[in-house]
């Protein structure tokens, strides 16, 4: 699976087209679409599910020097005022602050970051590594680790400095109980 193959089936998940739309329309700093909608749509299309099966929320990144957070508030109730109507979890965060937070509530270092990318690089799983902007008429997308994941249907572990294997365990049990069909590749 290329870039474009991989956008076309993404983009056949309405929801997954408003919010990138309407993220260009905000135009928040580095905004994306990101991580399991993404990848749970192109999953859904392939196995002939319904377009939202399993999709529990979507995730919005930006990235905003102000880290305070009244502005991250600010533009939370902002997008969720804008895309109320479409009915689903969407959850947004400012990932200029994670290092503020990250370590209270996992108990684990996190360095500042420079940019969203920086905080999809440190997913979970390479092939949740995935993010979907609007630029002009066309469309970024970032997948450090390309499609072949999302197309083979694999889970596969990203080990990095924040990378937990009680967590990738229970994110992937979850996944193969609603996509038997993926491969779920273990911890090495």
């Amino acid at each position: 699976m290329n870039r474009d193959e991989f956008l076309a089936l993404a983009l056949k998940n309405p929801v997954n087209v408003a919010i990138i739309d309407e993220l260009a329309l905000l135009a928040l700093p580095d905004a994306w679409l990101v991580s399991g909608c993404l990848v749970q749509t192109v999953w859904n299309v392939l196995t002939s599910r319904a377009i939202d099966h399993g999709i529990a929320d979507y995730d919005v990144f930006y990235f905003d020097p102000d880290t305070s957070w009244e502005a991250e508030d600010a533009v939370i109730r902002d997008v969720n005022a804008r895309l109320g109507h479409l009915g689903v979890k969407i959850e947004t965060r400012n990932q200029a602050r994670v290092h503020l937070w990250y370590p209270g509530k996992h108990g684990l270092p996190y360095p500042p970051l420079t940019c969203s990318t920086d905080v999809i690089d440190r997913f979970l799983t390479q092939n949740t590594q995935v993010g979907v902007r609007r630029a002009g008429y066309d469309y970024d997308v970032y997948a450090p680790h390309g499609f072949d994941d999302i197309a083979g249907l694999v889970a596969r572990p990203n080990p990095g400095p924040n990378f937990s294997a009680t967590n990738y365990g229970a994110k992937t049990q979850r996944w193969k109980a609603l996509w038997p069909e993926i491969t779920v590749l273990a911890v090495e």
